[in-house]
């Protein structure tokens, strides 16, 4: 597991890690960027390095669990 131990603890007001809260910003502001279209992952994978240390492969695992939230 890459970047801090506070990169991957859920905060208890919705669960979310540091992570995840930086991929779906980043998400957000990158579809905005492209007009509401769905954003590459290897796109997004590179804007998400630039605030956070992972993996690819740990990035695909925040994404699956992030797809399985309810919302």
């Amino acid at each position: 597991m890459s970047g801090s131990s506070r990169d991957h603890i859920p905060d208890v007001r919705d669960g979310l890690t540091h992570v995840e809260r930086v991929v779906l910003h980043v998400l957000r502001e990158t579809q905005r960027e492209l007009g509401g279209r769905n954003v590459p992952t290897a796109m997004l994978y590179a804007r998400v390095l630039e605030h956070v240390d992972q993996s690819q492969q740990e990035l695909q695992v925040c994404l699956k669990r992030l797809s399985t939230l309810p919302g």
